[in-house]
């Protein structure tokens, strides 16, 4: 099987590490519109070579690792595959970019999103096992092609990947919830400090809690851009319901009933009892 990554960056450059690792994966190309990201990627090992975006075309296995509206306009440009093609993306939305495929080719993609990361980003910051014992979400794949399907199974599977499979507009609700709005809430934590006069002093107190609150605000402004575009109604509708719960937190400090702070820090420690 030879694969073709386009984009070689954090989720591109990790799936290219653990791929090598595959006995049924022959060959793994990259492409990528950065010229030192390309130059990165080779420095590291993590392709064979670089081709064109024209020649992913030509491979068996295209896996799209590009900002979600990146992954739009790719998919115009892949309208002419072979039947036996199989495109696989790993946007952090699902509804815009399933709704956007050329019908021409649906058969032939498969809309995933693998649910790991860091804040880091560019070839330098890929990482092994990134995708391992992870979740990786598959959205409307019965709209598939069957071998299709069959490939990106075998794939994830060979990842040590957990394969969890739900409608996409359900994924994009679910996913406004745990990851775009902790990234909207880092970057507004961030920009509060910023903004303030003697954010040096401030900043020079910074210990665990704030490091790990204000650490997703490092991650890309061009991905994180595009996925709150896309994904912008779940998006508000998780944050108005977080400033609500932010606004009963503020009044009972406000009226100093402590009573109901302490419940209410509690109610939150029951989070950990449901994740651990």
């Amino acid at each position: 099987m030879n694969v073709a990554i386009v984009g070689l960056g954090l989720m591109g450059g990790s799936l290219a590490i653990s791929l090598k690792k595959l006995d049924f994966i022959d060959s793994i190309v990259g492409s990528d519109h950065n010229k030192i990201h390309q130059q990165e990627a080779m420095e590291l090992g993590l392709v064979d070579k670089i081709v064109d975006f024209s020649e992913v075309k030509n491979y068996d296995v295209i896996f799209l690792a590009i900002p979600v509206d990146g992954v739009i306009s790719a998919l115009g440009n892949l309208r002419d595959v072979k039947e036996g093609t199989t495109i696989i993306d790993l946007g952090s939305t699902k509804s815009k970019i399933i709704s956007s495929v050329p019908p021409e080719i649906r058969k032939n993609f498969v809309a995933a999103h693998p649910m790991t990361g860091t804040e880091n980003f560019g070839p330098k910051a890929a990482i092994d096992n990134l995708y391992k014992d992870n979740v990786v979400v598959l959205c409307d794949i019965e709209n598939s092609g069957e071998l299709q399907a069959s490939v990106a199974k075998k794939i994830f599977k060979a990842l040590e990947m957990k394969k969890h499979f739900m409608p996409a507009n359900q994924h994009d609700r679910h996913a406004a919830f745990i990851s775009h709005m902790p990234h909207a809430i880092s970057y507004a934590l961030a920009n509060t400090v910023m903004h303030q006069e003697n954010k040096h002093n401030i900043l020079a107190l910074a210990a665990g809690g704030f490091r790990s609150m204000s650490r997703l605000a490092k991650s890309s402004a061009n991905m994180w851009e595009d996925i709150f575009r896309q994904n912008r109604g779940n998006l508000l509708e998780a944050i108005e319901l977080f400033e609500d719960e932010l606004k009963v937190l503020k009044g009972y400090i406000e009226n100093e009933e402590w009573d109901k702070v302490h419940k209410n820090i509690e109610a939150g420690n029951r989070l950990h009892d449901v994740l651990d």
